[in-house]
């Protein structure tokens, strides 16, 4: 089967934590070792993403991330598609940085 693009999906974590506890700094410290562990990258500060080769697969993550939300603070999910990914447009300065490629699916025999 090829993948057409719009099967596989995207999830960002967007998050704005508070940090001025140390309570606070070890519940955000947590939350974002959390996501990595979970499969996620940093693309910007408080901006992680994730590559899913389904939507099911997207929503098991969803799950998973609700699960180990920190008690304050406020944190976005937003899931696209494969497709949609391919269209951001990256900057540095004024120069344009392409897209990064996304994983190569693992196939199993």
């Amino acid at each position: 089967m090829i993948d057409s693009g719009y099967r596989a999906v995207w999830i960002f974590a967007m998050f704005d934590l508070p940090t001025d506890t140390k309570k606070a700094r070890k519940d955000y410290t947590q939350f974002r070792k959390n996501l990595i562990k979970d499969g996620f990258s940093m693309v910007q500060y408080s901006v992680y993403v994730r590559h899913c080769a389904s939507e099911e697969n997207a929503n098991v993550h969803f799950n998973r991330v609700k699960n180990f939300l920190p008690p304050d603070g406020e944190v976005r999910l937003i899931q696209v598609t494969d497709k949609q990914f391919e269209r951001m447009q990256i900057f540095w300065g004024k120069r344009r940085k392409p897209t990064p490629e996304p994983p190569k699916q693992l196939e199993l025999f």
